[in-house]
């Protein structure tokens, strides 16, 4: 069985080092702090984020396309909406029932 051992702490000098080609920050040469986040917000909205589930191989074959799959993913949906709008009659699903 090991025996619990402890890291011992680092020797605490009493000297401080001052090097005045290398001075400690101080809040004026730092400034005000900057957040960025994301991207901000877009000119023009024109997407809605949303939550979908997706099976895995569908996402799977998307993703392994490269990056932008969820672009190829919304182009295939409007693909989709287009088709059903002109009146196209749907594919059928590999399990062999109407989409």
């Amino acid at each position: 069985m090991k025996l619990a051992t402890t890291a011992k702490l680092p020797r605490k000098t009493s000297a401080k080092v001052s090097d005045p080609d290398n001075p400690a920050w101080t809040e004026e040469m730092l400034g005000a702090p900057v957040l960025k986040r994301g991207r901000g917000p877009q000119a023009a909205p024109t997407k809605v984020l949303t939550s979908i589930r997706l099976d895995a191989d569908v996402l799977a074959f998307f993703k392994s396309q490269g990056d932008g799959y969820q672009s190829r993913i919304n182009d295939a949906l409007r693909r989709e909406v287009h088709r059903h709008r002109a009146g196209q009659p749907k594919p059928t699903t590999s399990k062999g029932l109407s989409a």
